[in-house]
Order: C-alpha cells, then structure tokens, then sequence
C-alpha cells in the first residue's frame, strides 16, 4: 500500500507525490493530504519552538508501555475515546469526553486512547487535554502523526504515547519519529496491517509495542483474523520481543481469548464500548470482571 503525498518537500523524504489534479485514492490517502494542511496551519499558528517551550510546565509522562506490561487484567484494555469514524458516523450523541474515561477507568482500562483527529473523527486535542485532567491512566494521543509538531503538540496536551502508522510513514521518518517520541518520556504504539508492513517495521531499531490494526485502512473493512496472520509470520523469539496489541473488531470475551492465544498482551477498543449506555459495565463484562 502506497500513500502518497500532495507536499513537494516529502518528495525528497522517499514519498511518492500525487499531482495537484488527482483525487485521493483510498480514504487514508484524503486523511493523509488533510493533515498537510493541517500541519501547515499549525506552524503558521505558533513556532515549534514555542510549543517545545510549553513543555517544560507538563508533569512527566505517564509509563504506557509499563501499564499494559504490569496490567491487572489480561490481556490488558486501552480503552478508546472516539466519537465517531469515517465508515459508521457517530457513535454517540451524549459524547462527554471526560465521563466516558473516567467510566473507563473504573471500569478497569489500563490505558486510554484519545481521538484526536476533528475533520474525519469528530476528536481534537482539546478532547486530550480534557481527559487529562479526570483521570490517572496513560493517555495515547490516537493521530495521524506525519510531522513532528503533532508529538510535541499532543504532549503539551498531556500525552503520554503517541501512534505512529508504518502505512503512511517511511522507515527513516518512523525511526525518526519513535526516536522523538522516547526522548520525551513517551512511549511509541507502531501499527501495522499488512505483513509488508509488520516485515518492514521489526526491523526498525528501539521499537517495543506494535500494534496490529485488524482495520484495513484502505476501506475499513475488520477481519479479527488479521493478528493470527500476522504474528504467526514470526518465529517465537522474535515475537517476543515486542508486546503486541490487537486492534479493531473487539467486542466479545471471546474475542479478546482469541487474539490473546494469538499472542496479544493488549488490545484497543474504542467503537464496541461507546456505544454502550453504561460504559463501565461495557468495560467490567468485556474484561470478566
């Protein structure tokens, strides 16, 4: 999968740049091309260096890796604030940010995910800011990160790990990207979907938590299957050497023993639980407690 770009200056970072006539080819594309612009506006709005400056004021970040290693329940639950999606619309008309994690984080969610992307998900970093300051769990700024102004943006914002895309990132800007991510005490979630994807990304330096995306982000179409296929590409001692979180398509008990056999410690579950109308029950009856 290709995901090309409409900037001129990515061209000279290995990606394939899509003349100004052309449509978006999938919808990760169009998301891709609307973060460009984004980035730019963001830039023209305030200097990178003043957001860097703005840092200095942000407690440390919490450990996200260590909370999904240490985690109570298993395999351990981050648990996604998302209003809505591209495919299905909104999921929630009631959508308090702030109530839906704390409800989260009693129902017993090691980490949460916030959705902070507000053209396709009805999410913002303003949602990250919020939720930061109700509740105690790591947070994971869930964005379409393609600069290094959205990491240090969501941290100021009180993010704790941020998700890096190997489908709409080149090798050199996901170890790029990571490296930034780690050296602000953040821990990094690198997705895949593809096993061209999951080959290129285990041979990336430093990473520790991958995260296998069972969405195809080309036309969101969920097959759980999609992390059986994947880690059993790997041999045992490499599989070991990550903690493997299983996202997408997640709504049963079952569900979760089936990608936790596959070798998931963790899995992400956002659209199954907010749907629900008490949300910490939701949380409590998916884990078994």
């Amino acid at each position: 999968m290709q995901v090309r770009r409409q900037s001129e200056f990515a061209q000279h970072k290995g990606y394939a740049i899509a003349p100004i006539t052309d449509a978006p080819q999938n919808i990760l594309e169009k998301i891709v091309w609307q973060k460009e612009r984004e980035v730019a506006q963001m830039y023209a709005n305030e200097s990178l260096e003043s957001v860097k400056a703005k840092l200095a004021n942000v407690p440390p970040a919490r450990d996200f890796y260590g909370s999904l290693q240490n985690s109570l329940t298993q395999p351990a639950l981050i648990a996604e604030v998302k209003k809505a999606s591209p495919s299905k619309g909104i999921f929630r008309e009631d959508f308090d940010p702030q109530a839906i994690a704390k409800a989260y984080e009693i129902g017993g969610a090691s980490c949460l995910s916030v959705l902070t992307d507000s053209e396709f998900f009805q999410g913002g970093f303003e949602n990250l800011q919020l939720v930061r300051q109700v509740v105690d769990l790591p947070l994971l700024c869930k964005e379409f990160i393609i600069d290094p102004y959205q990491i240090y943006w969501g941290r100021s914002h009180g993010a704790d790990a941020a998700l890096l895309i190997a489908a709409i990132l080149t090798d050199a800007d996901l170890t790029e990207l990571q490296a930034l991510i780690h050296q602000l005490g953040m821990t990094a979630l690198v997705e895949v979907h593809t096993p061209e994807e999951l080959d290129r990304v285990v041979q990336i330096p430093d990473v520790r938590l991958i995260g296998i995306n069972n969405r195809n982000l080309e036309n969101f179409v969920v097959e759980l299957q999609q992390t059986k296929v994947l880690m059993d590409r790997l041999d045992p001692e490499t599989r070991n050497q990550y903690l493997w979180v299983s996202e997408s398509g997640i709504y049963t008990r079952q569900d979760l023993d089936f990608v936790q056999n596959c070798g998931a410690s963790a899995v992400l579950v956002g659209e199954s639980l907010i749907k629900q109308e008490n949300i910490k029950e939701a949380v409590k009856n998916l884990l078994g407690n």
